[in-house]
């Protein structure tokens, strides 16, 4: 027994040992956000001061200095961020995670995207303030991971710490100009309609999209496999970097405004993820002050506001890829057909590093349009080599130009150059200033082909028919500055044209375009609180009008006394997604069975890369309307359906569902009950205590899709809705108010787990609540936390 209790105590005294150990260690991993710290390359002492929620505020005596040390705080915050984020344009994601991300990395690494950057990196002026602040930035960067702690993700992964340089910088604009692009997945799937079912249901298709448009105004039978559009979908899944998605934001004129002055709104969408997209920082020197927030390695702020004016970004979603089929020469597969003749297709080998395994090589071929997907999908069923033709690696990358002059404009003239050299991705960039100015421009590098030509389908690459014949000037995009009606908004819908033409896109359908529109017409008198409350606002003015479209095709003598209650809840519905509405979950179960009792029968296994798009959202409101279509008969019955059908059918399969899923009483469905959001760490992602450990969540939200509070998700057959992207952060300026404009993150604003500041805004995001974004010197430097770096001898 005496044995057996010594025995006991050694193993409590280890126990205790190695827990101390870990605590210890755990404690050399925090970031540092108070004390004194040596930098090189400083000339001056650089002060910072971390507010309340960890945005750093960095006085600084020159921009040279402000810039090192922002370098500096954003890694010791976001380092692991960055290194995932730099990691995927180049393909080497699969030195991290391993063989599972090899077709990820074949797929970005084939696009050209490093290629591009090569190119216009030894094209750069050197001598450039925006070169030589953002070599301050990587050298503040590269100086954390000299003398920083690891993150805790690198010793679970097993990764050293690497420099980084403007390569890198340039690959995560790369990668942000792919995740926005949609082309990938609906032009394949409408060419595989219009060969395989035909023109009837291509037609019916192809024109929702130009169909229920609230328009941005300007002032001045074969079964289908859809191999194409799945890929890009595994490819997409794997990533543990968020895409970008939608966004939305408006700028009020000060005669509709309270205090006659301008205000400023955006919230743009993007996946969720932990940490959160957007890093804040606010920069003071004796000649420069900025609020911003940073993209993860991206030295100047996408999305800023200072005394002067504000500026921010929503998707313009136009069309800037293309695909073309192209045609091999039968006597050599490596040579294509061109009007001119066979042409040899440009060979690059490429080489992707696996953890654990021997390096793949692989070979891309590249024709005149672009890289052949072929070669960078594996499971592509489709034998005729399809190119693919990127606007973003035609033309020299000015992005890094852009973001420095948008950031440091004078004046709205200024701000308007930086925006006209922007080329892909297109971008609905956003300004007001205190002088009362308020401003859109479409910013892309647009472009006309033939009248004639449909580039939603795959294009014949060996014709010379089907090539662009002009890049449009600037002053043709859709843009308006000062507008009569003052005020100015996106939510990436489609725009009109100044150029007497509706370019083509992959717009989102106009719910939130309709619903900011009537809500900024509505009043003259707007406050920061106003703006406040619309920006959380979650009621669909399109949701009643498709009930009512559907329901008017259902004999309510057929249905039961549930099925009855459902269907007046639905006819009585506002379209507000609270989480206590009960219509939500009816409709949004009634969406998915009407789509795929319209659909699916045709479109088999392709309809999983149907849903959840653009095409799709527009498809259902057009449907809605339609008494006669093509689509309604189901090619797998003997009957001939009709939209009757359809419609009853959808309705009590959904009554059906929700009663075994969520219980007999009607009333107590509630949309809290089937939807969800959390914030999802990288490592995470793997489950268990990892999950429990990094990931934020899970949480109830506010919300659905395609209103104003934009809560994103996917609608599938299990009826469980897990929101995965919604609003990446909101911000409201009001220039009547300046030093006290508010905004929000969802989780917080460090990416380190140690940090005060990891999840902290998660449930004041929630609850629709902010934080203030703080400009007043004397109530920054009140703070406790004062970090302090000194010039290293």
């Amino acid at each position: 027994m005496n044995l057996f209790k010594k025995l006991l105590k050694i193993v409590l005294l280890l126990l205790v040992v190695l827990s101390v150990g870990v605590w210890l260690f755990t404690k050399t991993l925090h970031p540092t956000y108070k004390g004194e710290l040596k930098l090189t390359a400083i000339s001056n002492q650089v002060t910072v001061y971390y507010d309340e929620v960890g945005v750093p505020h960095i006085n600084a005596q020159n921009q040279q200095d402000a810039y090192t040390a922002l370098g500096y705080v954003h890694a010791q915050d976001r380092l692991w961020q960055m290194e995932l984020i730099r990691r995927i344009a180049a393909g080497r994601l699969a030195e991290v995670f391993g063989k599972d991300l090899v077709r990820t990395d074949k797929f970005f690494s084939g696009l050209g995207i490093e290629e591009a950057a090569e190119k216009t990196i030894r094209e750069l002026d050197k001598n450039s303030e925006a070169y030589k602040l953002t070599a301050a930035y990587l050298n503040g960067i590269n100086q954390f991971i000299e003398e920083g702690p690891k993150p805790l993700e690198f010793y679970l992964v097993g990764l050293d710490k690497e420099k980084y340089t403007i390569k890198d910088l340039y690959n995560v604009f790369g990668y942000m100009a792919f995740s926005f692009a949609i082309a990938h997945k609906t032009d394949p799937l409408l060419t595989e309609i219009k060969e395989k079912l035909g023109e009837a249901y291509f037609n019916e298709l192809n024109n929702s999209t130009s169909e229920n448009l609230t328009k941005i105004k300007n002032f001045k039978n074969r079964e289908l496999e859809a191999s194409f559009a799945k890929a890009i979908n595994v490819v997409m899944d794997k990533l543990p970097i968020s895409p970008f998605i939608g966004s939305n934001s408006w700028v009020i004129a000060p005669p509709k405004t309270k205090n006659g002055k301008v205000i400023f709104a955006n919230d743009p969408h993007i996946a969720f993820s932990q940490p959160s997209v957007w890093y804040q920082s606010h920069i003071k020197t004796p000649d420069y002050e900025m609020y911003g927030f940073n993209l993860a390695l991206i030295p100047f702020p996408l999305l800023g506001h200072n005394r002067d004016y504000a500026y921010g970004l929503t998707m313009f979603e136009n069309d800037d890829v293309d695909f073309y089929y192209e045609k091999d020469n039968p006597e050599n597969a490596l040579e294509y057909k061109t009007p001119n003749g066979y042409e040899k297709y440009k060979l690059i080998e490429k080489r992707i590093k696996i953890k654990g395994e021997k390096d793949t090589v692989y070979k891309v071929k590249i024709s005149k349009h672009g890289p052949i997907i072929n070669d960078l999908i594996d499971f592509v069923n489709d034998e005729r080599p399809i190119a693919m033709q990127w606007i973003y690696t035609k033309f020299k990358n000015e992005m890094l130009r852009v973001s420095y002059e948008m950031s440091h404009a004078t004046s709205l003239q200024d701000f308007k150059k930086a925006a006209t050299k922007i080329h892909a991705p297109g971008l609905n960039v956003m300004y007001g200033d205190a002088k009362g100015n308020v401003a859109w421009f479409a910013a892309a590098k647009l472009y006309k082909y033939r009248d004639s030509l449909n580039t939603k389908i795959i294009l014949n690459g060996a014709s010379g028919k089907d090539e662009i014949q002009e890049y449009l000037p600037f002053k043709e995009n859709p843009q308006a500055e000062n507008p009569s009606w003052n005020y100015v908004y996106s939510a990436n819908n489609q725009p009109d044209s100044i150029a007497g033409m509706l370019y083509p896109g992959y717009y989102l359908p106009e719910d939130r375009a309709k619903r900011i529109e009537s809500l900024l017409e509505a009043k003259n008198n707007f406050s920061k609180n106003d703006v406040a409350k619309m920006i959380y606002d979650v009621t669909s003015p399109t949701a009643p009008d498709i009930i009512k479209n559907l329901l008017k095709s259902i004999d309510e003598n057929e249905l039961t006394a549930s099925e009855k209650r459902a269907m007046h809840i639905l006819q009585n519905w506002g379209g507000y997604y609270g989480k206590k509405e009960v219509a939500p979950v009816i409709y949004t179960r009634l969406w998915y069975a009407f789509v795929k009792n319209t659909f699916k029968d045709e479109m088999g296994a392709a309809f999983e890369q149907f849903v959840n798009t653009p095409l799709e959202e527009k498809a259902v409101a057009s449907q809605a309307k339609r008494k006669e279509s093509v689509w309604w008969d189901n090619i797998k019955t003997t009957a001939v359906e009709t939209k009757k059908d359809i419609v009853t059918q959808s309705f009590k399969e959904t009554i059906n569902f929700l009663q075994k899923q969520l219980g007999e009483n009607v009333e107590n469905w509630y949309w809290k009950r089937v939807t969800t959001v959390e914030y999802e760490h990288a490592i995470g992602k793997a489950g268990g205590l990892l999950r429990t450990f990094f990931n934020v969540g899970p949480f109830e939200t506010h919300g659905g899709d395609q209103v104003i509070n934009n809560q994103i998700h996917k609608i599938d057959s299990t009826g469980y809705y897990k929101i995965h992207a919604g609003p990446s952060t909101r911000r409201v300026i009001d220039f009547s108010d300046i030093e006290n404009s508010i905004g929000i993150l969802p989780t917080g604003q460090s990416g380190n787990v140690f940090s005060s500041y990891y999840k902290d805004q998660a449930q004041k995001y929630l609850d629709g609540e902010f934080v203030k974004m703080s400009l007043n010197e004397a109530a920054i430097k009140k703070s406790s936390n004062k970090l302090v770096f000194v010039p290293k001898e």
